[in-house]
């Protein structure tokens, strides 16, 4: 199921419980009266993207955010246009520092789908220049080095929140009184010295999921809203 698709079946009430990227969870609970943040990962508290660059560019990486200017005029591709850490925030920094996706080459910037798409097109040299998120970049370094031997990290971002748990209001009356309470405690307990339980953990590349609230997907919310992917 994609983004756009999991948001429909929260808002017409076929799921219950869904694990949404920060953008898709924040438009989800927009469209589902007292629907509740239940949990995130210990990572999603302080997620972070890469923007890549094919070695043949030859720019050198920077820690400075206004340096994505150097982007500019490059081929360059985000993930899916409805990703957090793919499209949403990389934009957003990139206006930080000034540069809109009209200052692309061909005025414009790709999609290529995923984060692992987005690596083998930069990669591949089909684009000069990507983001994707930091966590799937590390994990490719280890796993693919093929997929990584073109490309460097030219920029890492700043922190922000993303990936969630997002359940509906009213499980309470549909199963039993207290049942969200004991999702939430079941989630948020999940410990990585249980043999069962580090199973469901790695299935989601995390060592604990903490507790988490509507509160913290603000930014999300506002930045959304200003790049027309929240109206």
């Amino acid at each position: 199921m994609n983004y756009l698709g999991a948001v429909t079946s929260f808002r017409t009430k076929n799921l219950d419980l869904v694990w949404f990227g920060g953008l898709t969870g924040v438009q989800a609970r927009l469209q589902t009266p007292n629907s509740i943040v239940i949990a995130q990962r210990d990572i999603d508290k302080e997620f972070k993207s890469v923007f890549i660059v094919n070695k043949k560019l030859k720019l050198k990486p920077s820690n400075q955010i206004n340096n994505l200017k150097n982007l500019k005029n490059t081929r360059f591709t985000f993930g899916s246009e409805n990703s957090t850490s793919g499209r949403l925030m990389p934009e957003y920094f990139l206006n930080v520092a000034g540069v809109k996706i009209s200052d692309f080459k061909g005025k414009k910037a790709g999609f290529s789908g995923s984060h692992d798409k987005t690596l083998a097109l930069v990669n591949s040299g089909s684009f000069d220049s990507g983001v994707l998120n930091k966590q799937i970049w590390e994990k490719n370094l280890i796993n693919n080095p093929k997929r990584t031997k073109n490309v460097y990290v030219f920029f890492v971002t700043p922190n922000y929140v993303d990936y969630h748990w997002l359940s509906q209001g009213d499980l309470d009356e549909k199963f039993y009184n207290g049942f969200t309470k004991k999702m939430k405690k079941a989630i948020i307990n999940l410990n990585k010295n249980n043999p069962i339980h580090k199973i469901i953990l790695e299935m989601f590349n995390a060592k604990k999921f903490i507790k988490s609230d509507a509160n913290q997907y603000k930014q999300i919310e506002e930045i959304g809203r200003k790049l027309k992917k929240i109206r």
